[in-house]
């Protein structure tokens, strides 16, 4: 019995004081059937604990938690407001809000914050003092009422202003959490909720909504959840993260949000960490490693939101010396011109919202991402055809390459031209990246260049290969702020061809596991090596079982370590959670250590990168990779996609005692129908 349905069953025989309502059975039986397992029609999927319960444990359960305002009443001068809201689980059926009657006690928390619409932040109500200091917080000292079973009242322990401005929009914001550690070893956590209003029932106005949670930060954060879980909403953020805060008592650092989250996400870029002054506000967010452009606002302000324009419509002195944090605004070092800045009131005049030129000083064309600027033509390349593709010849491959809008570009004048031939695609041993530059051959009738590879195709090749392309040329951009251009590389997206060795004989695709449109979520436009790599198809090719750093790594530097694909980026990603030293050499022999690596994610999710349900067991037959600088130096690919997150000495010797020179034995435990599988066992 898997650890979720064993500890589900040891409580609930400790728990038959929970008494389902006959309501809640029948709707839950409705809405999710009747059997054994709850299948993948439900609303479950593999990630979630629930996924594997039965229909009756789910229905005693009641998995879930919203909180819904119904009204509020004493919103006054001189009052203590009531808040009257219900407490439900997903399928909309009342929650006990102590855990008498349905499982786990409910905390609900309310916060009330007046809305400036000159400053465009909020002045809070509520307050917390702690070890002496006073900040913005959730209501404290108020009481609940129980109307009926899932149904209360909340009297705020704040008693409102004498002064207080009637004619102010207000904002109520709450969150919940519900405790289910002693059952599911989880807790479930209400989405965040608003509600606006003013204390003479005027229609309130348009307040805080400079983003879309749901599509910017949970684009990385998986999801956005602070303070213990339970906030969940940049706006909920907002209601107490501004001016009204205080200061960290070691660094001075403010937790006014408009400054903070800019700060720690640029984190080890800041010009004062860069300068060796750590970043720290609350934590010390100078490892933080953003992984995308930092210019590109709109990764967070998306024209979606409301206020979509307030990061170049706005600016100020806190905002951009957030990022900018080596401005001096009262000499004006380090600013534009070296003018020294005493008020937010001139920012407009020279950084205005309209740009009109790239790389002005307008605050678009200050954060214009070079490889995105609208100066470049466009590369793009495509294989016309491959000849000669037997083993021991030399293949011939036809390349298209254009610009944006399909004139013909003659390969051989670009700064690189680079075909690759690689094999097999059923796990890749071999790649020749060969430079085309000097012996590609261009046909100005059909526009297309070709080019015979140097290398053969090995005499004893089997199975399907492939040929792809490295191509860019460098590009220089002309600056509006009339300062020297800039040197951009402009590269085509790679493209993939895909051919069997023998004569019909099926091709086989290298299989898909993770997916670029996925890694972008996060990393926006990943362009690795210079910016040449562009898909995972390509990456894989070099990233193979057999592949070190061997080439790169100094002398005196230890043993190679593996660049394989399914160890290396598990590694990567699992960064200061790795119980090893994780560095590899690169081009040039640069150093690149990943043990500071701080991934914005739940790790247990792996549909975060990979497709479908690739983040299983890889398939049998494939290539062991070696691993000289691990507990265990030679790894199948089970153990090394496992221990890619799981590399302690523990997970090692586990992994070492489950593998004979047969191979793994990891399936018997971890397969897809396994009491242990990788679903169950990364369900959140």
């Amino acid at each position: 019995m898997h650890p979720i349905q064993r500890r589900f069953f040891l409580v609930l025989s400790a728990a038959a004081f929970a008494v389902l309502s006959h309501q809640s059975a029948v709707a839950i039986s409705e809405n999710i059937g009747d059997g054994a397992k709850i299948g993948p029609p439900s609303a479950f999927t593999p990630n979630s604990q629930e996924y594997f319960l039965s229909a009756d444990q789910i229905a005693w359960i009641r998995p879930g938690l919203n909180v819904t305002i119904l009204g509020v009443t004493d919103l006054a001068p001189g009052k203590k407001p009531v808040v009257e809201f219900t407490i439900t689980d997903d399928l909309k059926q009342p929650l006990d809000r102590l855990g008498a009657t349905t499982p786990g006690p409910v905390s609900v928390s309310f916060i009330l914050a007046k809305w400036n619409p000159t400053t465009r932040y909020y002045v809070p109500y509520t307050f917390r003092t702690r070890n002496g200091v006073t900040n913005p917080s959730a209501d404290q000292g108020g009481t609940f009422t129980e109307v009926a079973i899932g149904r209360y009242k909340y009297t705020f322990g704040t008693t409102l202003p004498a002064d207080m401005d009637v004619a102010a929009t207000n904002t109520l914001g709450a969150y919940g959490s519900r405790n289910m550690s002693g059952i599911l070893e989880k807790n479930y956590y209400a989405p965040n909720v608003f509600q606006e209003l003013r204390a003479d029932g005027g229609t309130p106005a348009a307040v805080w909504s400079a983003m879309n949670t749901t599509a910017t930060c949970n684009r990385c954060h998986d999801p956005l959840a602070e303070h213990g879980g339970s906030r969940r909403d940049a706006k909920n953020c907002m209601l107490c993260h501004n001016a009204s805060i205080s200061k960290d008592a070691t660094s001075g650092e403010t937790f006014d949000g408009k400054v903070l989250f800019h700060k720690l996400h640029r984190g080890k870029d800041l010009p004062s960490v860069v300068g060796g002054k750590p970043y720290i506000a609350g934590a010390d967010y100078s490892t933080v490693a953003y992984p995308q452009d930092i210019r590109n606002c709109e990764t967070c302000h998306q024209t979606t939101a409301t206020e979509a324009s307030i990061w170049y419509t706005r600016p100020t002195r806190a905002v951009c010396g957030s990022c900018h944090d080596n401005i001096n605004w009262t000499t004006g070092e380090n600013h534009c011109g070296g003018l020294p800045q005493i008020s937010d009131l001139a920012c407009k005049n020279c950084h205005g919202a309209t740009m009109n030129a790239e790389f002005d000083i307008s605050v678009k064309g200050a954060h214009v991402i070079p490889v995105k600027s609208t100066q470049l033509k466009g590369l793009k390349a495509t294989i016309v055809s491959v000849t000669n593709f037997v083993p021991g010849q030399k293949p011939t491959a036809t390349f298209k390459v254009t610009n944006g809008d399909g004139t013909a570009v003659n390969a051989t004048k670009l700064n690189s031209f680079s075909p690759i031939l690689a094999g097999p695609t059923a796990d890749y041993k071999a790649y020749w990246r060969e430079s085309g530059l000097a012996t590609g051959v261009f046909d100005a009738a059909t526009g297309n260049t070709a080019y015979t590879f140097t290398n053969p195709i090995p005499a004893d090749a089997v199975g399907t290969w492939t040929v792809s392309l490295d191509a860019y040329r460098n590009v220089s951009l002309v600056r509006g702020d009339g300062t020297a251009d800039t040197s951009v590389r402009e590269c085509a997206t790679n493209p993939i061809w895909y051919g069997a060795i023998k004569a019909g004989e099926p091709v086989v695709n290298r299989r898909s596991v993770a997916s670029m449109a996925l890694c972008n979520r996060c990393h926006d436009q990943l362009a690795l090596h210079g910016g040449q790599r562009l898909v995972m198809e390509e990456c894989v090719i070099c990233h193979n079982p057999l592949k070190d750093d061997r080439n790169q790594r100094p002398a005196g530097n230890g043993d190679p370590e593996s660049v394989d694909m399914k160890r290396m980026i598990h590694r990567i990603h699992t960064g200061e959670e790795l119980a090893q030293d994780f560095t590899v050499y690169g081009n040039g022999q640069s150093r690149h250590n990943y043990n500071e690596v701080r991934y914005p994610g739940d790790r247990r999710n792996c549909s975060a990168c990979h497709t479908g349900s690739t983040y299983n067991l890889p398939p049998g037959g494939n290539l062991e990779t070696p691993t000289p600088r691990d507990y265990m130096s030679v790894q199948g690919p089970g153990t090394t996609s496992c221990t890619g997150c799981h590399d302690s000495k523990d997970h090692l010797s586990h992994a070492n005692i489950n593998t004979s020179k047969i191979g793994e034995s990891c399936a018997v435990c971890h397969g897809p129908n396994s009491e242990w599988s990788v679903s169950k066992s990364h369900s959140r």
